[in-house]
């Protein structure tokens, strides 16, 4: 029995050449809709998607042949991964081929606010030379807080041992080594700096509220790269308006198709942006010319593990 796979979002070429290596035919299909995909998904034995839809039991339903889902990226929340289950479906993720890129880019957004790179390069721009407002912080000797220590938290723990920061790492499913090992509280009392790396779960979903920005004891640099609805915007306002947060950098948004926002949206965007103190990506942390390819060989290793050792 010939084994297809079918691709519907673009990925590097070498996702293709590297599952017919295994000996799969492989069906590139990047236009299709939902519903066009139910159609003919029963064909298939495995489907390599982004993020085209939600794969949920009404999908999985007509995947009657479907071993495997590999998605090209870290997050699994668009997948029902318990029907996946109840289906013996295995599904795999890709985060270790994206964590040095998520790594690097919130290194970059941390100095870019402690620096005032931002402001300072619109100033300049702008034919305006202003040191003393462009004067920044350092972060060495700073304590940050990680959130999360899977492989981004663990790659971003790597790059700021070299800058000489404190670092504090909370995870609750699968706590951190000494020395890093630490308690929300212990982040709560200490940290200056506070970077997400956590999975967007029903647990997750608004993780950072008033109770927890209130939590902390001295005003925190935010940084998340994860997932946007684990920082609702009406809270980050809050946090800014009461001093709380000092810099947020955000990567991910909770609406992110922006021509879709509401006016409300827009008009808490439009007040969260006229903080000179915030910096803003389009999700592309994790989104480099070099994980691109990684990601590709991170899925086909695993598809290989499992199904052809």
């Amino acid at each position: 029995m010939v084994k297809k796979v079918l691709i519907i979002d673009e990925v590097h070429s070498s996702m293709a050449e590297g599952l017919q290596s295994l000996g799969y035919v492989v069906d590139e299909f990047l236009t299709l809709s939902k519903q066009e995909t139910i159609a003919i998904i029963g064909q298939y034995t495995g489907l390599i998607l982004r993020s085209k839809f939600i794969i949920d039991a009404e999908f999985l339903a007509s995947a009657t042949q479907l071993t495997f889902i590999a998605r090209a990226g870290a997050g699994l929340d668009l997948i029902d991964l318990a029907a996946c289950q109840e289906k013996n479906i295995s599904v795999f993720s890709a985060n270790e081929g994206n964590k040095d890129a998520v790594a690097e880019h919130v290194m970059g957004q941390l100095l870019t606010i402690a620096h005032r790179l931002n402001t300072a390069d619109a100033e300049v721009r702008n034919g305006i030379w202003n040191r003393e407002a462009n004067r920044g912080w350092e972060i060495h000797g700073k304590t940050i807080g990680i959130i999360g220590f899977g492989n981004m938290g663990q790659a971003l723990c790597q790059r700021v041992l070299g800058f000489g920061l404190k670092i504090l790492a909370y995870d609750k499913y699968v706590p951190a080594p000494s020395p890093f090992g630490a308690d929300l509280s212990d982040v709560f009392q200490h940290a200056d700096i506070v970077s997400l790396h956590v999975p967007l779960t029903d647990e997750t979903h608004g993780f950072v509220n008033k109770d927890f920005l209130k939590s902390f004891k001295k005003p925190i640099v935010l940084l998340n790269s994860s997932r946007g609805p684990i920082t609702p915007l009406e809270n980050l306002l809050w946090g800014l308006e009461q001093g709380i947060i000092s810099g947020l950098a955000l990567d991910v948004l909770p609406n992110e198709k922006i021509k879709s926002w509401s006016q409300e949206e827009q008009i808490l965007f439009e007040k969260l942006k006229s903080y000179p103190n915030t910096l803003f990506s389009p999700h592309v942390a994790g989104w480099t010319t070099e994980s691109y390819v990684k990601i590709n060989t991170v899925l086909i290793e695993k598809i290989r593990t499992l199904f052809h050792p």
